[in-house]
């Protein structure tokens, strides 16, 4: 079998369904690439960092958390789609091995076939570093010799830590420690690698931004997109701890997206599990008490949904004129509760 790309971007062959790859790179891009490689050598600007890719085997989330003292991390490091894989690319970071990373996998090459092909034909190998783990686990971490001590990575069914321009080696045990032993969401543990590498020296020039990406089929707002939770936080003295003050908040969203997405789709009986889960997730969420008194209505608890519409009420008044028209709660109108909770006189 043999798949051709576009040939100013890269073509690969498969060759009787071994790992046996041809990668053939556009004249265009070995030109460009020699001459970034001259410019980049010359920036103080590398993207000495620390970060995990995760999978994980129940949910099928896969996922990337990334710190350093470097300005907007997250917009150069992380790259995942979901059922493909996820990609870390950092150091003297090439940004294209997020993409074209997931493009190898998703024609079939492994994490450890990915690295190579990466490797084999960038223009500056010594100086990248990167982490692959793919939809079904299997994982590869890869360091080059040019990238600034401590520099290193390791690697693990489901996970790939590295991390460079680090306090030691430390930081990445520490980081594999806490992921493979936190309980809870995906998330929770790519997050608790996190903190454990800070704890443990993190990036030795210090702290200015963090990221966490966690992508699953659907899971986007609408359903329209796999992005779970996308959060950033750019430039912070405390980049840890915001990062993790937006987590909460990504976490109830990621809840709240997937039982809205099934409930406007008619699956009400399986909407509700994941917005009961997202008001004890958000208690001072108006909104979300508001969703979950529809939802609670649509499973045939009237008693509930008049409780999650009187939260909603209380914490945000302005949602009467909304609850006094919306088809969605159609079913509370005229009720004597309904009237004084909205304050209406049932007509």
């Amino acid at each position: 079998m043999s798949i051709t790309m576009n040939p100013s971007r890269f073509a690969v062959r498969f060759i009787a369904g071994t790992a046996a790859v041809v990668f053939i790179l556009g004249a265009s891009m070995v030109s460009a690439g020699t001459g970034k490689a001259a410019a980049v050598a010359e920036r103080d600007d590398i993207v000495a960092t620390f970060s995990i890719v995760g999978h994980d085997p129940k949910t099928g989330e896969l996922g990337i958390a990334v710190a350093s003292r470097f300005f907007t991390v997250g917009n150069v490091v992380p790259w995942a789609k979901a059922g493909v894989g996820a990609v870390a690319t950092q150091a003297y970071a090439n940004t294209s091995f997020g993409w074209r990373g997931l493009e190898l996998l998703q024609m079939g090459l492994t994490p450890q076939e990915v690295k190579d092909v990466l490797i084999r034909y960038d223009d500056d190998p010594t100086r990248r570093q990167f982490g692959v783990v793919d939809a079904e686990g299997r994982s590869a971490t890869y360091t080059g010799d040019g990238c600034t001590a401590w520099a290193g990575g390791r690697a693990g069914a489901h996970y790939a830590v590295q991390g460079n321009i680090l306090a030691g080696e430390a930081v990445v045990i520490a980081m594999e420690k806490a992921f493979l032993e936190t309980e809870g969401t995906l998330a929770d543990r790519l997050y608790a690698a996190l903190l454990a590498g800070e704890a443990a020296g993190g990036d030795s020039r210090g702290k200015q931004s963090a990221a966490l990406l966690v992508v699953k089929e659907g899971a986007g707002y609408g359903g329209y997109t796999d992005r779970a939770v996308d959060i950033r936080v750019d430039d912070h003295p405390e980049p840890f701890k915001e990062l993790g003050r937006i987590l909460k908040i990504g976490q109830m969203n990621y809840a709240w997206n997937e039982a809205w997405t099934l409930f406007t789709t008619g699956k009400w009986a399986e909407a509700l599990a994941p917005m009961e889960r997202t008001a004890k997730l958000a208690p001072d969420y108006a909104e979300v008490f508001y969703d979950l008194a529809c939802i609670r209505l649509a499973n045939d608890d009237r008693p509930g949904a008049l409780g999650a519409l009187e939260k909603a009420l209380a914490l945000n008044p302005k949602l009467v004129n909304q609850a006094l028209k919306d088809d969605d709660l159609r079913g509370l109108r005229g009720d004597p509760e309904f009237n004084r909770i909205t304050g209406s006189a049932g007509h």
